[in-house]
C-alpha cells in the first residue's frame, strides 16, 4: 500500500503503471467529468469517478482483488478506510467475481483506518484488504475516482 497527497509527491518512487495514473489524476479536471468509467489504457488501466455519499464502517464490506490494483483518489470531501493485510484469516461475504475482480470479507482482522481529505490517495494492491468509503466524523458526499491498474502492468524490478 502506498498513501500520499496529489500535490506533494514524488512519482519517480512508484512503478511505472502508478506513475501514469497518478499524472492522469493529477491532470484530470474531475469537476468537469461525469460519472463513469473512462479507458486511460484499454481494460489494462481505466477510470471509475464515483459519486457517493459515505456509511458507517458496519455498513461497508472489507474488499480484496486479484489482477487489479486500486488508486485511490479523494477529489472531493472526507472519508475514512479501513486498511488490512490479507492473510488469508478472514471469514469471506462475497466470494470472488472475477467478472468485477472482487471478493468482499465479513471483516478485517487487524485493521487500521486511513483519514482521506480532497488530494489524497492510496494505493491498494491485491494483498491489501480496503473498506472505503467509510464516514469520518458524519456522512458527506464525496466524489473519488479510482484508477485500476491491472497488474500485468506492474513490471518486475520497478
Amino acid at each position: 500500500m502506498f498513501l500520499g497527497h496529489i500535490s506533494n509527491m514524488n512519482l519517480n518512487v512508484y512503478p511505472e503503471a502508478i506513475q501514469f495514473a497518478l499524472r492522469y489524476l493529477q491532470s484530470t479536471d474531475f469537476d468537469a467529468l461525469e460519472v463513469g468509467r473512462y479507458p486511460l489504457k484499454g481494460d489494462q488501466i481505466y477510470a471509475q469517478v464515483l459519486d457517493l455519499e459515505t456509511q458507517h464502517k458496519s455498513d461497508n464490506l472489507p474488499e480484496v482483488h486479484r489482477h487489479y490494483l486500486d488508486v485511490q483518489y479523494l477529489h472531493s470531501g472526507k472519508e475514512r478506510i479501513g486498511v488490512a493485510v490479507d492473510l488469508g484469516e478472514n471469514q469471506i461475504a462475497v466470494a470472488y467475481d472475477p467478472e468485477r475482480d472482487i471478493q468482499f470479507y465479513q471483516d478485517a482482522k487487524s485493521e487500521s483506518e486511513l483519514v482521506m481529505q480532497a488530494g489524497s490517495f492510496a494505493v491498494f494492491f491485491p494483498n491489501d484488504i480496503h473498506r472505503p468509503n467509510c464516514i469520518d466524523g458524519e456522512k458527506s458526499k464525496i466524489r473519488k475516482v479510482v484508477v485500476k491498474v491491472a497488474m500485468s502492468e506492474i513490471k518486475e524490478g520497478q
